[in-house]
């Protein structure tokens, strides 16, 4: 089975693909769904080997993934959170038309450090996970939402909404999560940033420990893109401020020509 669970939402004008992160499904985006369903109507993604999508063989691959999503959604404004970043720019870049616009939310071209990308995650702390996440499943998912939610205005409240949410649909695809692991490690979408059409919106967290801002800053103006720092927000802004990210987003698109 290859089909991925897609759910509809919103009776708005505009169409809008969402695509999560890690371990996640769309249920991540229930509050900011709550908040654009008058705009939208969205196509709500759950990513291969996640949550409603779990037994979708499609591999865990921008492109494929991209494909899957385009050939069942209009034209749209397409939305990617942390991993599913990849997925939403990879669209942008590859499948011309289809994508009007690119939100990317706590997201980046490249997640893990080199010498000329300081921004990024220590390479040895995400091959720590691939490790820990072979030994001790459970343990790993816990440690790796702690980690999404440390610096937000309520740490403890968003790791327990995240940690509520991770196992909703059922368990994600433990196959699956290492090859999200090692997409994460070797994907590299820089170089293209300049070839970006669509136009771009940067949302960061100030206080993401995932994603450094300044990541989403610098991959903002390599693509002329527009760049929104949210305060106190951490990986999953959405969550704790979900208003403030609803207007940003929808202040974006109104204002485009």
């Amino acid at each position: 089975m290859s089909k991925l669970s897609i759910d509809v939402q919103g009776r708005g004008p505009t169409s809008l693909v969402m695509l999560h992160g890690w371990a996640m499904h769309g249920g991540v985006f229930d509050s900011l769904v709550e908040r654009l369903r008058d705009r939208f109507t969205m196509y709500v993604v759950d990513l291969p080997g996640h949550g409603r999508s779990r037994s979708s063989l499609l591999p865990l691959e921008p492109l494929a993934i991209a494909r899957a999503v385009a050939s069942a959604t209009p034209p749209a404004a397409w939305l990617g959170w942390s991993m599913g970043g990849l997925v939403a720019l990879t669209a942008a870049l590859d499948l011309p038309g289809q994508v009007t616009t690119l939100v990317m939310v706590d997201t980046s071209p490249r997640f893990v450090r080199a010498d000329d990308w300081p921004h990024g995650s220590d390479p040895a702390l995400v091959r720590q996970l691939a490790s820990d996440l072979a030994g001790d499943y459970h343990a790993t998912l816990e440690r790796f939402i702690a980690l999404e939610a440390m610096g937000s205005g309520d740490p403890r409240g968003e790791a327990r909404h995240l940690r509520e949410l991770v196992f909703s649909r059922g368990e994600p695809d433990a196959r699956v999560l290492m090859e999200g692991i090692a997409l994460l490690e070797n994907t590299d979408l820089r170089g293209r940033l300049p070839m970006l059409k669509p136009p771009s919106l940067w949302l960061a967290g100030h206080r993401d420990r995932v994603i450094h801002p300044a990541a989403m800053q610098a991959s903002a103006a390599l693509c002329g893109g527009s760049f929104i720092d949210i305060p106190h927000a951490g990986h999953a802004p959405f969550i704790g401020h979900a208003d403030v990210v609803a207007s940003a987003i929808t202040t974006f698109i109104d204002t485009l020509p």
